[in-house]
Formats: C-alpha cells, structure tokens, sequence
C-alpha cells in the first residue's frame, strides 16, 4: 500500500512487468513478496499480450496420482460408488481380465456396512467372523469369465491389528482401521 501510495503521489504510472513465460521457470516464491493489488485510483495498465491471457491450471489443483497407479478410479469407471473419505491405495490384476481396487479409510467397520447397505440396496453377507469381513456382491458370478464376483468388500483391519499400514510414508492417516475393495465387472458381454 505504501508502494501506491508513493506512485499516485508521483503521478507516475507503474508500468507492468510481463509475466512469466512457459518456457521460464518462475521466481522462486519464498523470497518474493506477495504483490499488492492495485489501488482504484490507478488507471487500467495496458493489456499483457494474448499469450499470457490463457488460463492455466495451477500445479496445487492437479491430482496426484496414487504411487505406482497412473489413474486414480472414479465411481463412474468403476461402476460402484466408493466411500467419501475412503483414499485409493493400489489396483491388482485379478485374472481373467478383471482388476480389484483397494481403498484405505478412517470409517468404522459398521459404518461402512450401513453406507453401502444403503447405497447398492443390498443386504450384503459376513463372509468371515475373524477378521470381521463383510461382502456385497452386485451383479452375476460367472466362473469361465471371473476370477472374482463383481461388488464390495469390507475388512476391518483393527481386528488383532492396530490397522493396515499406510504406503505413504508421513501422510495421515498412518494405519487405515478399515479397507474397501471393489471389484468391478470385467469389459466386455455379461
């Protein structure tokens, strides 16, 4: 604001610095002081050239994909919803041209059961007493073409365990209590 201040007093107008171009790696942000927005009495600046005026997305609102994973799944690749707060861990060939999806999550055991309990309208069956397992399976099992039947299970890792580990070294939560994996239908006819 003082900058400003200075300038209107002068009468001078700042003349605009171009901005960075893509071949040039921008200044270093730590040791460059945030920019002061303009004054309202300052007359418009002339406009930067066309080049610069293209919007570009900014490296923090990328994301990241999951290490060794170039594509993070989404419900609609899939085709079954995943847990709002559930982070994706790691994908594995099945066989048989099908692929499960595991994914790490604070959420209780029991809360997970009801979520998709709800959400796929499916009663679901507890397939194991210890570990505490629960399946969901949506849609027809065929052994020539599946090595796995189509839906969700749930296992809760706290069972004689203090939770599976988290792959990412530092990241939070250090252990998962439960993990979701989905299993969607193979491509091709069912």
């Amino acid at each position: 604001m003082l900058l400003a201040t200075a300038v209107a007093a002068s009468g001078q107008t700042p003349t605009p610095r171009p901005f960075p171009r893509p071949s040039t790696a921008p200044p270093p942000r730590a040791s460059a002081p945030a920019p002061e927005p303009p004054s309202a009495e300052a007359p418009p600046a002339e406009a930067p050239p066309a080049e610069v005026l293209r919007p570009e997305t900014p490296q923090a609102a990328q994301p990241t994909p999951a290490p060794g994973d170039p594509e993070v799944p989404t419900e609609a690749t899939l085709g079954f919803p995943i847990y709002p707060t559930a982070q994706f861990i790691a994908s594995y060939d099945a066989g048989r041209a099908q692929r499960y999806y595991l994914f790490g999550t604070t959420a209780t055991y029991e809360g997970l059961i009801a979520y998709y309990r709800t959400l796929l309208d499916e009663r679901g069956n507890q397939v194991f007493d210890e570990p505490p397992t629960y399946m969901f399976e949506v849609g027809r099992f065929r052994n020539e073409t599946m090595a796995f039947p189509p839906g969700v299970t749930i296992k809760d890792w706290t069972w004689n365990s203090a939770g599976y580990p988290n792959q990412t070294a530092g990241a939070e939560p250090a252990r998962y209590p439960s993990i979701i994996m989905i299993v969607p239908m193979p491509p091709g006819p069912q």
